[in-house]
């Protein structure tokens, strides 16, 4: 009887079949994943990064923010290049319809680039080259310049083939654990289209700003535009959610960009249920989305709760709007306090029982 190359066990031909079948299956998949991912290696000097930034042959995608180094930031950058210390890769993406080239990964890197070689960057504090400190590119002699141009750093270009998830995936993966991007961030590059039009343009209501405080670097990061794509992906129904909030999140977008191309009535709709709810979230929650009379977040959880638990029961009464009901009774609970905290919030168990814990609670169940 045959045994499994990695257990000891012994097991039957039923099995034996099935973990072959196994193991076909893997390798299908890893084939398939694969060919989403078709890329090939690039090297480009300094002065040719710099140029193509300054003449604008670089796209560079609504994700990748604004010019957010801090000047420190900017400053260990250049040392570290003219230390010729490794440098990450570049990663861009070759649009298929111009063949320029859009930046998946490191646009903050070329920009600061560009304003060295420019001599529009003073470098500051440094750690090894202290004598750098206060001079500019244009301030060192024309050997050294020459150097510094011609270094270089390499880069990988996805090919016209790769879509947006495998955009997505590569930028989310490589991004792992760092403050250079996020979900929400790579979303907006990702899916650019009237959803996220949307979506950007309701997370600077004034009614949502006063109701759900957000720290500024959490703003920076988009983080009110994650909750009101929260708000419409988990209040049209976690059918097909495994737990896991990105993928759900982009394939939501990704879906409703789709339906509001083909409705654009639909925007309308749609706007008028997020509006109605801050209206009324405002008038029967005396803080908000807070926690706290003082306090200067929301936390998502909380923010589910009350947000899209307001939206289900006006979805079920319309005319609970125009009623008041009493909160007081419940939302300072030890139940609605466990209900919402952030440990182990994402199984699609403690989603929908917070949801459906504000709406029943609204409702008078």
């Amino acid at each position: 009887m045959a045994k499994r190359a990695h257990a000891p066990t012994l097991f039957t031909a039923e099995e034996e079949a099935e973990f072959r079948a196994k193991i076909a299956r893997a390798e299908e998949q890893i084939v398939v994943q694969s060919k989403r991912i078709e890329f090939y290696l690039t090297e480009y000097s300094v002065e040719l990064l710099a140029q193509k930034m300054g003449n604008q042959e670089f796209e560079i995608p609504p994700y990748q923010r604004e010019d957010t180094w801090e000047p420190e930031r900017k400053s260990r950058f250049i040392e570290s290049l003219l230390m010729g210390l490794a440098i990450p890769f570049l990663f861009f993406w070759e649009r298929p319809t111009t063949g320029k080239l859009e930046i998946v990964d490191g646009s903050q890197r070329l920009r600061t680039i560009q304003q060295f070689l420019a001599g529009e960057l003073v470098l500051g504090e440094l750690d090894v080259l202290t004598e750098l400190e206060g001079l500019r590119f244009t301030d060192l002699p024309e050997s050294r310049q020459r150097k510094i141009r011609n270094r270089s750093i390499r880069g990988i270009v996805l090919n016209e083939n790769a879509d947006e998830q495998a955009r997505f995936d590569i930028f989310d993966r490589i991004n792992t654990g760092s403050k250079i991007a996020n979900k929400a961030e790579v979303r907006r590059g990702a899916l650019v289209g009237p959803f996220l039009d949307m979506v950007i343009d309701l997370s600077k209501d004034a009614t949502f700003i006063e109701l759900a405080p957000i720290p500024p670097a959490a703003v920076n990061l988009r983080e009110r535009e994650e909750l009101v794509t929260r708000f419409f992906a988990y209040g049209d129904g976690l059918e097909g959610y495994k737990d896991r909030p990105a993928d759900f999140l982009f394939d939501y977008a990704k879906k409703m960009t789709e339906h509001f191309s083909q409705n654009p009535g639909e925007i309308a709709r749609y706007r008028e249920r997020f509006n109605r709810t801050m209206q009324f979230a405002k008038k029967i929650f005396p803080l908000g989305f807070r926690k706290t009379p003082r306090a200067t977040e929301t936390p998502r959880t909380r923010f589910e709760a009350l947000a899209i638990g307001t939206q289900l029961a006006l979805a079920a009464r319309p005319e609970l709007f125009n009623q008041t009901p009493n909160v007081q009774d419940w939302i300072g609970s030890e139940e609605f306090m466990t209900l919402t905290k952030s440990g182990g919030a994402n199984p699609i168990a403690s989603l929908r029982g917070r949801l459906e814990y504000v709406r029943d609670k609204l409702l008078g169940a």
